[in-house]
């Protein structure tokens, strides 16, 4: 009888091991949700704007230095130079936190 209150008490304690140990690598793999939701639009350039100032505007919500987001737009839209001109369009990105999109759910 105690031989086999060890086996069982042995038994139990190595599927403890192994199912808590795969439960554990499961979690472990899980992928994080981003801090934030990148989205798209276009914008109409008017008097004054600069890519610069977009990017001032914008950076901070996608948790961006201003200046990755210039390099960022600037990659997006091909352009070659920080140059812009009225009337032109952009397109530009927006974060919004991701809290805000689920809720919005």
């Amino acid at each position: 009888m105690k031989k086999l209150m060890i086996t069982m008490a042995l038994v139990v304690l190595i599927l403890s091991n192994v199912c808590g140990h795969s439960l554990m690598n499961a979690l472990a793999d899980e992928t994080e949700l981003p801090e934030s939701q990148k989205y798209y639009t276009s914008i109409e350039i008017q008097k004054g704007d600069t890519l610069w100032g977009i990017a001032d505007e914008y950076a901070e919500s996608c948790r961006m230095s201003t200046t990755d987001y210039v390099a960022e737009l600037k990659s997006m839209t091909g352009l070659k130079e920080d140059v812009i001109h009225s009337g032109q369009h952009l397109t530009i990105m927006y974060c919004v936190p991701v809290t805000e999109v689920l809720a919005e759910k």
